[in-house]
């Protein structure tokens, strides 16, 4: 494939009016609801009519840590989603939207590349559907009801100092993580202490995406605590009367969008919380959709597996009924050697001692999720710089792990660089071989979930924890809330809370830093070392490259 970068792919795409998708999966057009030619959310009526239908196959692609080598997760989901198509079999891709902090700080977007994409891609990097701004305002609803109750006299008798809603925007600032307001006099209420989360952080993008339909959405905003009394009894949403408004302003966003990729197959892009502070998958009510008008459903969880696909087994899965048939681990053989000791300038050098060395990064992925009793293969993303030694180094230790290494084109050529990965995924899917359970039982402690997940899937050798924090987890067991799975909040970049650790560390600490009740939600949220939930960007933000050329057309998104 000539060199041409994935914005000027995307504008090449070949689109079959969004109305011809939903047809291939039976949905008549008169159940989407359109927005502009080319995307569509599916209406709540004909989801709800879906309840008895057969579900077909899950199959979760996850990777190792992230380097700056680029592992291509996205990218390989759309691509094996277009790899079963082309192979005969009926099959949707279900990711998560993008969030504008990312994309105008450094990460980029989140629709594949290459020629395996999404489109319309530029809609899905900035506003898409309007998703993220009904769920920020939804949010931010919430904490104004919460001021304006204590200014009209509090009848709640909230304590000012123990007010948990922050606020939230989809834009990384860092001077928002700690903040005053309220200041300027007895018009513009009490002064007190807050700060903003990004809105990919927030608890409504959790409950949206993990809500079944509108009353169950309903149902988890009111339960969401958004304070405390003095007596440190909860208020919750449904007490300051939110629940009502916020699922009015949530109507449309609880609707999955569709749309397709550049091979014109159907994909389903919906919700979006970050994988290193929230659970990193995209929404139930969208896979749910998927699996009952598809025979494959293709989705991704964020990040490492350490992180995203911890978190879909263990908090979607279990909080859905799900039970995934396949798990992929997307690794590089660029990642492979960065994970070895190689700096990024020198990843261009054949080192098949450094691609054996970082090994050790992936082999950890692929224990870890077998350990869940889901078969694994591993996809090799490829670049064109990879050697064949190297390539074989891969699969060489891969076979030892007691699992397969299927190299990968998509990303250069589209379906047909995927068909190997597709077949084999198909038939590990068949095979009905899995034996899928979570890490840790309901009734186990909230601190010994905690613990776990640290010494199974990070071989973590401790959890420290103050006794502050302690305290309140078994305050929240007392309450009834001890049933409810963890998310960690951990850094992306290693197995530890150290983003400069590579490799597959042992012995580490990982120290809980704060733990947060998302009781909406249904989680336990365990912050570890110095994970931020309000990221900032970073020297040169990706914004300074961003604009729109002579023609009127976006430029720099990539």
């Amino acid at each position: 494939m000539a060199h041409r970068s994935d914005i000027e792919i995307a504008r090449e795409a070949d689109k079959l009016p969004i109305q011809e998708i939903g047809a291939r999966l039976g949905i008549p057009a008169e159940h989407l609801l359109p927005f502009g030619h080319d995307k569509a959310k599916v209406g709540q009526a004909f989801i709800e009519g879906l309840g008895s239908r057969p579900r077909g196959r899950l199959i979760l692609v996850t990777a190792i840590n992230p380097t700056p080598a680029g592992e291509g997760k996205t990218t390989t989901t759309v691509g094996l989603g277009d790899g079963l198509n082309r192979i005969g079999r009926k099959a949707a891709i279900c990711i998560r939207e993008a969030s504008l902090g990312p994309c105008f700080g450094m990460k980029g977007g989140a629709a594949g590349g290459g020629l395996a994409q999404v489109v319309p891609m530029e809609d899905m990097n900035l506003h898409f559907t309007g998703d993220f701004h009904a769920i920020t305002s939804a949010h931010n609803l919430l904490a104004a009801l919460i001021d304006n109750h204590i200014y009209w006299g509090n009848t709640l008798e909230i304590d000012e100092r123990r007010i948990v809603w922050r606020r939230v925007m989809d834009m990384n600032d860092r001077a928002l993580r700690d903040n005053v307001v309220g200041l300027g006099g007895v018009a513009n209420g009490f002064a007190r202490q807050t700060g903003f989360d990004i809105t990919v952080a927030s608890e409504v993008m959790a409950i949206l995406c993990l809500a079944t339909d509108l009353g169950d959405l309903r149902r988890r905003l009111g339960e969401t605590i958004v304070a405390y009394r003095r007596d440190r009894t909860p208020v919750y949403a449904r007490d300051l009367k939110a629940d009502g408004a916020m699922t009015v302003l949530l109507r449309d966003a609880m609707q999955p969008n569709l749309v397709q990729t550049l091979e014109n197959n159907p994909a389903f892009v919906h919700g979006g919380p970050f994988a290193n502070i929230a659970h990193g998958c995209n929404s139930v009510i969208a896979t749910q959709t998927a699996l009952r008008l598809a025979d494959y459903v293709v989705t991704e969880a964020g990040f490492g597996a350490d992180l995203g696909a911890e978190k879909f087994f263990d908090i979607k899965c279990r909080k859905a009924g799900l039970t995934p048939s396949v798990a992929v681990v997307v690794a590089t053989v660029r990642a492979m050697k960065m994970n070895g000791g190689v700096a990024k300038p020198d990843l261009g050098a054949e080192n098949v001692e450094a691609v054996q060395k970082g090994c050790a990064n992936l082999g950890r992925h692929i224990a870890n999720v077998k350990g869940f009793g889901v078969p694994v293969v591993v996809a090799i993303n490829h670049f064109t710089g990879d050697t064949e030694a190297e390539i074989a180094a891969v699969q060489e230790y891969v076979r030892a792990e007691g699992a397969e290494a299927i190299i990968c084109r998509h990303w250069a050529e589209g379906s047909a660089g995927i068909e190997e990965l597709a077949h084999r995924v198909a038939d590990l899917a068949d095979a009905d071989a899995g034996n899928f359970a979570p890490l840790y039982p309901d009734e186990m402690s909230l601190f010994d979930k905690i613990d776990t997940i640290a010494k199974r899937i990070y071989r973590a050798d401790e959890v420290i924890a103050d006794k502050k924090v302690r305290d309140q987890l078994r305050s929240w067991e007392a309450d009834g809330y001890g049933h409810l799975p963890i998310c960690m909040a951990k850094t992306q970049y290693s197995f530890s809370t150290d983003p400069n650790l590579r490799g597959a560390p042992t012995g580490h600490t990982v120290p809980i830093r704060e733990v947060r009740l998302s009781a909406g939600a249904g989680f336990v949220v365990a912050i570890c070392g110095e994970i931020m939930t309000m990221p900032g960007l970073p020297r040169n933000p990706a914004a300074e490259a961003i604009m729109l050329n002579e023609a009127g057309e976006i430029e720099g998104l990539f």
